[in-house]
């Protein structure tokens, strides 16, 4: 079987941005070069970030209704070498040129199914408008997918909702997105919990990530409202002031932590004894497998890929979405099973890690070569 060694891959969404997709082409970018060549990233250029040798800028200006967001101009460097494939990451500007480039240089391409675009269409637009940007999205998600060689997705929900919303008709692989096992691991909470005053004489429960409506962090502040626990948040978003004016009015101890350095990750998910993640829209939910990693169980809302990140009494437990009775219990179940469901997170990290990640990856890009 011919070898694929060099690939580029073309993200509307890189660094110095942070979220899933980028800690995600940034991971495999890094750990490809390990195992079998170079993989250079074609993206969205942003001052304040200055460019390794295997990362080439364009041009960018900020992008409509998503102020957090570049966008890059449609086109590839002049001085981008060849590859032996192209693996586009997302479907706008600079995935189009990824696609472009490809065609041009006659390679395959694999593309990646990272976010549910129709999901955050109410975030876009006025609600009457919301169903026809839906259909909108989803149409132009056929038409991109449907003109790749391959598509992965991360879990096997994202394959389903994949072909029953997108509905390309085209190769769909699972491909997790894996994380970093060697940084996400227990660690020393000393100096964290001095840092943030966080209590000692009573159980956390803890989320890190964006701030987002769809993220259902509401029904985390509802769920905890009552407990004899701490609540600690991290990270922000356009809801973290709603979020705050909630937790104000609720029965419970809510600490807002603000956005956390990567380093600082590690002792965050070491610190707190339980996870919780009421977010249904996943595609995979990296921050679940993070947490479990750090030896900390999660309590998922029973919904979306989460349905295959949490493994029911093993790494967590699940709740249906809506039932705050039933986070209650899952949230309070955890807490008591901590030591038992530690140990069994444990045992399951290697699953969670980019290496096998990457093994997966080197199976679709070489069927394709």
């Amino acid at each position: 079987m011919a070898r694929i060694e060099n690939v580029t891959a073309f993200t509307d969404l890189y660094l110095p941005t942070i979220n899933g997709v980028t800690y995600t082409v940034d991971l495999w970018r890094r750990y490809w070069s390990r195992r079998r060549g170079r993989m250079a990233v074609v993206y969205p250029g942003e001052d304040g970030y200055e460019p390794s040798s295997d990362e080439f800028p364009i041009r960018s200006v900020r992008a409509p209704l998503f102020s957090n967001y570049r966008l890059g101009t449609p086109t590839a460097p002049e001085d981008l070498a060849v590859p032996d494939l192209v693996h586009v990451h997302t479907p706008f500007t600079v995935g189009y040129a990824g696609r472009r480039f490809a065609d041009r240089h006659d390679l395959p391409v694999v593309a990646s199914y990272h976010t549910v675009l129709e999901a955050r269409a109410d975030r876009v637009v006025p609600r009457p408008f919301v169903r026809g940007m839906q259909r909108a999205t989803r149409a132009f998600e056929r038409w991109f997918f449907e003109t790749v060689d391959c598509v992965v997705v991360p879990t096997a929900y994202a394959r389903e909702h994949f072909f029953e919303s997108v509905g390309a008709d085209t190769d769909v692989r699972i491909v997790t997105n894996g994380i970093d096992t060697d940084f996400f691991r227990p660690v020393d909470v000393g100096a964290f919990r001095s840092r943030h005053d966080l209590p000692t004489d009573r159980p956390l429960v803890g989320y890190t990530g964006r701030h987002g409506y769809e993220k259902n962090l509401g029904e985390l502040i509802d769920a905890v409202s009552g407990m004899d626990v701490t609540l600690v948040l991290a990270g922000d978003g356009p809801a973290r002031v709603d979020l705050e004016d909630r937790a104000a009015g609720a029965d419970a101890d809510v600490r807002f932590l603000g956005f956390l350095e990567r380093e600082d990750l590690p002792a965050f998910y070491s610190s707190i004894d339980v996870f919780g993640f009421p977010s249904p829209v996943e595609t995979q939910g990296l921050v679940a497998l993070e947490a479990a990693a750090c030896e900390t169980p999660v309590v998922a809302v029973d919904a979306g890929a989460l349905q295959d990140s949490v493994i029911e009494g093993e790494t967590g437990y699940r709740y249906p979405e809506g039932d705050l009775e039933a986070f209650r219990t899952a949230l309070r179940l955890s807490i008591t099973e901590n030591d038992r469901l530690s140990s069994l997170c444990r045992r399951r990290r290697s699953m969670f890690s980019v290496d096998h990640a990457i093994d997966q990856l080197v199976t679709v890009y070489d069927e394709l070569a």
